[in-house]
């Protein structure tokens, strides 16, 4: 590191100290350039300090220099161990203006200014100026940087000013305009002050010199006059400031010879144009300092002709064209107007209105740039010619901006709405291009086994076209990869004045490349390309708002990827699954025509099983009845042969019965008939519960469903089965309550449910026994 080496030089009491500062290294830089600030401030006639004001109330010394040993009689070392080591020091009677001082300077945050006095330990009495400016810091401090000066000797020079004005200032004041005849020597030989206010007495003045009356630079001044007078006989004018109770007064003195070697002059207050004149002067500095510092561009122009006779630093800026460029021309002439009437219609609305406010107008620049702006005007007189002051905010960064949004907004809606990558991306090259009106625009997509390829391209006609461009060189490939991966963005405004490869130099060169702006596109980690601009016809700087356009361009065309790609996976997924439905589907149809067709061999199996079981059940039922009928006959014969010979001589079990084609009857019980006939009923029921079910499964059962009262329905079942109940010795007692809810039922098939539930009891329990009903 090279520092040079700065002569510095200071004065301490007359005296010239030159100092050298040699640095070598930056450490030894900030050491010694804080070593020689210390000496450079001990040595300055006064004390600087730093002092720190904490919200508790808590006072430090951060930083006392040198002189406060000689200012103060104290070193700077018990200053910051006890401040009030100085507050000590107050004369009496300056301690309730310091501190009240101190307090308005801490509550309001303004610079603190004060004069006092000191007794120093010494005894001597000093007059300080102390100021100081005031900082609030972050946590609430409020640090004070200062310096306090000896003012002793002023002090004093200002208190025997001040008697002198004192004896001179009642003449000053009391009229507008005095009259002295004053001597070569300046001696003043009479005074005319009718009407004036003079405090000193004619007697007081007359024969007086300058020197024993004014101030001593003022008297001197005065007798310069005097003597240029005299010497070439002119009027002479010379203006002065006197020091009065009131503040500093102006005087104007006119002097002319008025005989041998005598002036006569006039004196006059002045005070009151010479603070309009200041006024005039201070608002014509603001105005000016408005005018130049305004960040907008302000411009005073002719109201007839809109000749430019001032223009501030904004508008050389924007426009592009120099202040003697500008000056004495107009705004036609520059080519300024874009559309002329524009002129026109802010002329009639500034006739009429008086004023305009906020009119978007566009503006040509130097380079031809359209430049729009917002345009506030007013007429002004100068010199009694209407002018027009003018300022113009440019909104073109604005208006670009919302140009931006909605192209970004809709290029977005493009990118959502649709799933084919190729419509995407053309889409997006598209847009991008005619948002940054330049000369191509492509997106490369980086294939790690068949390189690089362009796949996306909007570009101008007259440059050749990248579409469909292939690179196999690998090296060229690395490149860019490691410059996207540091950089995440490439904006080269000159492409001739960076360091590349050959071979990316050459395709720059192939393509008229001169500026170029890419941003990588990365889905999730992976690089899977870039969007690229390429301005091929100048070089460009590339701008923020361009730049961050094509990064939010890049990141949602990331997401649209990803989107299109799990889109694709979803659909091969969807596909596989399609099949997989199919081929489920298939075997399914296969199964249930497979058991439709067992259920249709089932339903013939079953119908003709039932059909022939119930032909043969019946047929057994007629041919069992007809038995027992001629059981009961033959056995009705037996009993009237027996009774006739006095006895019971046949059981009616006992009754043999002659059977067809038999040779001789067989001997069959009546009961065995009965119980055969029970079996084969029983047998039918089984047979027609068995269909009445199957039916129910194929076609389903339809109930004809009323209200009823279910202990009288119970009643009528357990009358049906008396019958029954007598014969197998069995009772029901029927203890259901008369007042329970109707209920909804089909009355014939819960008859037939409850039926076929107590002769399956009955059937299957001993005889004799009881079966209670009550509710639960």
């Amino acid at each position: 590191m090279t520092v040079n080496h700065t002569p510095v030089t200071c004065t301490r009491k007359g005296q010239r100290v030159d100092e050298t500062l040699k640095f070598s290294t930056p450490t030894d830089c900030s050491q010694q350039t804080i070593t020689w600030l210390e000496r450079i401030a001990d040595n300055l006639p006064g004390v600087i300090f730093r002092f720190l004001y904490k919200p508790d109330g808590s006072r430090f010394v951060l930083y006392v220099s040198g002189g406060s040993q000689k200012l103060c009689e104290l070193a700077p070392e018990v200053i910051k161990a006890d401040w009030q080591a100085l507050f000590h020091m107050l004369y009496p009677e300056d301690i309730n203006s310091f501190t009240e001082s101190i307090s308005v300077a801490y509550a309001t945050v303004k610079p603190w200014c004060w004069q006092g006095r000191i007794i120093t330990p010494s005894g001597q009495l000093k007059w300080l100026d102390c100021n100081s400016h005031l900082e609030l810091q972050a946590n609430g401090d409020v640090l004070w940087d200062g310096l306090i000066l000896d003012i002793t000797d002023r002090k004093q020079a200002q208190l025997q000013l001040q008697a002198t004005e004192r004896r001179y200032q009642a003449i000053l004041d009391a009229i507008p305009d005095l009259m002295f005849r004053i001597s070569r020597d300046g001696e003043y030989l009479d005074l005319k002050g009718d009407g004036a206010n003079v405090s000193l007495s004619r007697d007081a003045i007359i024969g007086r010199n300058l020197q024993e009356v004014l101030p001593s630079d003022v008297a001197a001044i005065g007798q310069e006059m005097i003597h240029t007078t005299l010497n070439t006989g002119n009027l002479q004018t010379c203006e002065y400031q006197l020091s009065t109770p009131p503040g500093w007064r102006d005087y104007e003195a006119r002097l002319v010879v008025s005989g041998h070697d005598e002036v006569l002059a006039i004196v006059r207050d002045i005070t009151e144009r010479k603070q309009a004149e200041s006024t005039l002067q201070n608002l014509a500095q603001k105005f000016a300092k408005a005018f130049n510092c305004s960040p907008d561009p302000i411009t005073i122009s002719t109201l007839q002709e809109g000749r430019y006779v001032e223009v501030n630093d904004s508008f050389i800026k924007l426009s592009g064209y120099e202040r003697q460029e500008a000056i004495g021309r107009t705004a036609l002439e520059l080519n300024i107007w874009v559309d002329e009437r524009d002129r026109l219609k802010l002329i009639q609305q500034l006739q009429t209105q008086g004023a305009v406010r906020n009119l978007v107008l566009p503006f040509r620049g130097k380079s031809g740039e359209i430049i729009t702006s917002t345009l506030s005007a007013e007429v002004m007189d100068l010199d009694g010619v209407p002018h027009i002051i003018a300022i113009n905010h440019d909104i073109t960064a604005q208006q670009l901006a919302a140009h931006r949004d909605r192209i970004l907004a809709e290029t977005l809606v493009r990118i959502r709405s649709s799933l084919n990558l190729e419509e995407i991306l053309q889409t997006t090259v598209t847009e991008i291009r005619q948002f940054l009106q330049t000369d191509r625009v492509f997106i490369g997509i980086d294939d790690p086994k068949l390189g690089a390829k362009i796949v996306a391209e909007s570009v101008n006609p007259q440059y050749p076209a990248v579409l469909g461009w292939k690179s196999g060189d690998d090296s060229y490939m690395q490149e860019l990869r490691t410059v996207f991966r540091a950089n995440r963005m490439r904006a080269v405004a000159d492409v001739s004045k960076i360091e590349i490869s050959p071979q990316l130099r050459h395709i720059y060169q192939q393509f008229h490349t001169k500026a170029t702006l890419a941003l990588p596109i990365f889905v999730g980690d992976k690089l899977f390309g870039a969007v690229v601009a390429n301005q091929c016809s100048t070089t460009r700087n590339w701008q923020p708002i361009e730049i961050n356009l094509l990064q939010q361009i890049s990141e949602q065309l990331a997401i649209a990827i990803q989107q299109v790609k799990l889109y694709q996976e979803l659909a091969d997924l969807n596909a596989n699954l399609e099949q997989q439905v199919e081929e489920r589907t298939a075997q399914l149809q296969q199964k249930m025509q497979e058991l439709a067709e067992m259920q249709r061999v089932k339903d013939v199996i079953l119908h003709t099983v039932a059909h022939d079981l119930r032909t043969s059940v019946i047929g057994n039922l007629m041919v069992l009845k007809n038995l027992l009928g001629m059981a009961g006959e033959v056995g009705g014969r037996g009993a009237g042969g027996a009774g006739g010979a006095g006895g019971a001589g046949g059981e009616k079990d006992n009754a043999q019965l002659p059977m067809p084609n038999s040779p001789c009857p067989i001997p069959v019980s009546s009961s065995i008939i009965e119980r055969m006939i029970q079996g084969n009923e029983r047998q039918l029921r089984m047979l027609d519960s068995l269909l009445e079910i199957h039916t129910c499964e194929a076609q389903g059962m339809t109930l004809q469903a009323e209200m009823v009262q279910f202990s009288h329905l119970f009643d009528r079942i357990i009358r049906d089965l008396q019958p029954l109940l007598c014969q197998n010795q069995a009772n029901i007692n029927n203890l259901l309550p008369a007042n329970l809810p109707l209920v909804m039922v089909d009355i014939p098939k819960l008859q037939k449910v409850l039926l076929n539930l107590f002769t399956h009891s009955l059937q299957h329990n001993p005889q004799d026994f009881n079966l209670l009903l009550k509710p639960k």
